[in-house]
């Protein structure tokens, strides 16, 4: 466990340092921006192409991982809009805080330690996930809002929320990184190594914007971001773990890296959408801040306990 907690402190110590920079204002809330936007566009899309273009469609179509991740988290999505509802929250507010209880910081943070954690191999099931979370809940939270705001859905919901996919840079990278995996081409050496190099800038640029974002967080309704918090960090993981190794048939190591991912801390990008449609955003804000801070302890011991499994 201390072995490991070691290998975590150089991830959330910049994370911290992120924090740091931005609490202080020596890092103005528009550079955390431009940072952002550069990781998300830049950075972090080429390490994906690259993990991606050494990867086959069939390697990544596991259906038994697929339904078991499925499966687990719209447990645990069902069980906080549930709670939700019996606090008399809208539907919309109850989408947020569902979204909340199991979409984690993978791209901003799985990816980057997991892949050092675990192994390079971890990507290939990381992206899974991340494309499950982006398509199917990232999806169900826009619809959930717009049906409860306007009262109905129309086909040009539908076709926002698929134009709004295909812009997706992280969902843009992994398929173009297939495609040229298909292809059977190596990637060009100039090319692999411009690649390399701004991939590598993916790792201390997200964390350090992860810790950034933070000090532009509120920590409002702590008692609602305390059980959001539980839901992110305990029951998320707890699920997938009953899921993979008692009800589908998961092969062991897909299965410790899919507990780890759900172990990650509420993901950043459910503020935007919270700040975008003005639904509960500073319940969203609470939540991401206090699961990030406590994800120092419950992701460092969820972490050695899989790697010992294995």
């Amino acid at each position: 466990m201390i072995e490991i907690f070691y290998k975590t402190i150089p991830f959330f110590a910049l994370i911290g340092l992120g924090y740091s920079a931005a609490i202080t204002r020596f890092f103005s809330a528009e550079a955390t921006a431009y940072l952002t936007k550069f990781v998300f566009y830049f950075a972090l899309s080429a390490m994906l192409f690259r993990f991606s273009s050494d990867l086959s469609l069939g390697e990544l179509y596991d259906p038994e991982f697929i339904f078991a991740y499925l499966s687990a988290s719209l447990v645990i999505y069902l069980l906080a809009t549930a709670v939700a509802i019996f606090r008399k929250k809208s539907p919309s507010e109850a989408a947020v805080e569902a979204q909340c209880s199991v979409i984690g910081n993978v791209g901003f943070l799985g990816i980057p330690m997991l892949a050092i954690l675990m192994g390079p191999e971890a990507v290939g099931f990381i992206m899974i996930i991340l494309a499950i979370d982006l398509t199917v809940f990232g999806s169900l939270i826009v619809l959930i809002i717009v049906a409860s705001k306007d009262k109905k859905l129309d086909i040009f919901i539908f076709y926002r929320v698929l134009i709004g996919l295909t812009k997706n840079p992280m969902i843009v990278s992994i398929i173009c990184g297939l495609l040229w995996s298909a292809s059977g081409w190596p990637l060009p050496g100039p090319i692999n190594d411009f690649v390399i190099m701004l991939g590598s800038a993916a790792t201390p640029g997200a964390l350090f914007a992860i810790g950034a974002s933070l000090a532009q967080k509120t920590t409002e309704r702590l008692e609602v971001a305390a059980w959001l918090s539980f839901c992110k960090l305990v029951l998320h993981p707890l699920a997938v773990c009953i899921a993979v190794f008692y009800i589908f048939k998961v092969e062991m190591y897909a299965a410790t890296v899919m507990i780890a991912a759900a172990s990650l801390p509420v993901a950043g990008n459910i503020f935007m959408v919270a700040h975008h449609y003005n639904v509960a955003p500073k319940r969203a804000s609470a939540a991401i801040f206090l699961s990030t801070v406590l994800s120092i302890l419950t992701v460092s011991f969820t972490i050695a306990w899989l790697i010992s499994l294995n």
